[in-house]
């Protein structure tokens, strides 16, 4: 069983809202999602001295709120200079 199927039966069994756990999962992959674009971006992970002195690097994230029909997500758009 991966996370995801281990969250749902826990909540099942603990009888909690089945759809906050589908939002926190969907929150948590467009982050992840979001992050790894800007790695391809840029080419070159977070950390690495490739990116050192390239011209483009990370400058940080930026809230934003998106709605969904699992309820409303708390995204950190990630920004490059």
């Amino acid at each position: 069983m991966n996370h995801v199927t281990t969250d749902l039966i826990e909540a099942l069994v603990q009888k909690q809202d089945i759809q906050e756990v589908f939002r926190q999962h969907l929150e948590s992959a467009v982050n992840q999602l979001l992050k790894n674009e800007l790695t391809a971006f840029l080419d070159y992970e977070p950390y690495d001295r490739k990116g050192f002195n390239s011209g483009n690097s990370r400058n940080g994230t930026y809230p934003r709120s998106i709605k969904t029909e699992y309820g409303e997500l708390n995204i950190d758009i990630p920004r490059d200079r």
